[in-house]
């Protein structure tokens, strides 16, 4: 039997080295030969068979027309790899299944901040550091909100004049993301696709997504939290890059041009792996073992 055939090959690659998410719609996802296949426009004239690493990637995104066979599944879960079920764009998430690793130390660390209002306000100053370049003395988070903001709409009207492209402002309609200029609605994709990649970091940390250190409201405090560390380096990028091509000319939608973006983005440069240094480094895991340290950041 060859190595890695029928789901037998027990070692995983860490999510850490893999690729992230994977966008798969219109067909049928079943295990050929005993690797992952995607059977596309099977009732089309033109169908193709997609080979999928499933080893080299954290999540595969399930969209709309497709199925999934049992051995699939099988095959997903004895390697680790987690599939959900999205909406039309990926607007909707329908399910998604926790990595479950099998540790609890880094969950235990975050309940210990976040449970402190001192240590977690110490928290949310140091992730704010981390955003803005520098250390702020305003220990209000709601001052530490609007400052924030203030330099959020400065960094988009920067980033706007260096690719180029018309700029009027950030607008957002939850109930209709499409329902606005191109650099928003790219801007919405790009957001989606950082905090699913940021997801992956929390959960195969095994961190707890509810307990976020800035946000507070969403079931994904922390996923948020994460994702937002990265909206200027990575976010905008791939926002503003897919908008330019867009507004030159170029015909394929914008959810499509972002996951394109957003793949290579996220490859060359270690985007998970960066994030889940990034958990580390705010929860500052190398102090848990030992006394602690209730100095603010």
């Amino acid at each position: 039997m060859l190595k890695g055939r029928l789901g037998l090959e027990t070692a995983r690659v860490p999510h850490a080295d893999r690729h992230g998410l994977i966008w798969l719609e219109r067909g049928e996802l079943c295990v050929i030969d005993g690797c992952l296949h995607f059977m596309a426009g099977k009732d089309s004239l033109t169908p193709h068979v997609l080979q999928i690493p499933h080893q080299a990637v954290s999540m595969i995104l399930l969209g709309p027309g497709s199925s999934v066979t049992h051995d699939a599944l099988r095959l997903l879960a004895r390697h680790g790899t987690l599939m959900a079920a999205v909406g039309q764009d990926g607007v909707r998430t329908y399910t998604a299944p926790p990595l479950l690793p099998d540790r609890s130390d880094v969950a235990r660390r975050q309940a210990e901040l976040w449970g402190s209002p001192r240590r977690r306000v110490s928290v949310a100053r140091h992730m704010y550091a981390l955003r803005l370049g520098e250390i702020l003395p305003h220990r209000d988070l709601d001052t530490l909100r609007g400052i924030e903001g203030a330099r959020v709409k400065a960094i988009y009207r920067l980033m706007a004049d260096k690719y180029g492209i018309p700029w009027d402002g950030r607008h957002y309609d939850r109930n209709n993301p499409e329902a606005t200029d191109i650099p928003n609605q790219a801007i919405n994709h790009a957001a989606t696709a950082v905090q699913g990649a940021a997801a992956i970091a929390v959960q195969s940390l095994a961190a707890i997504p509810q307990l976020g250190f800035i946000h507070e409201d969403s079931g994904q405090a922390f996923v948020l939290d994460i994702a937002d560390l990265f909206r200027d380096t990575i976010t905008l990028q791939i926002a503003f890059s897919v908008a330019k091509k867009a507004i030159n000319g170029d015909q394929t939608s914008i959810d499509r041009l972002v996951r394109r973006e957003a793949s290579t983005v996220f490859r060359k440069q270690d985007v998970i792996a960066s994030m889940i240094d990034k958990i580390k480094q705010v929860l500052r895991t190398e102090e848990s073992d030992g006394a602690g340290s209730d100095s603010d950041a």
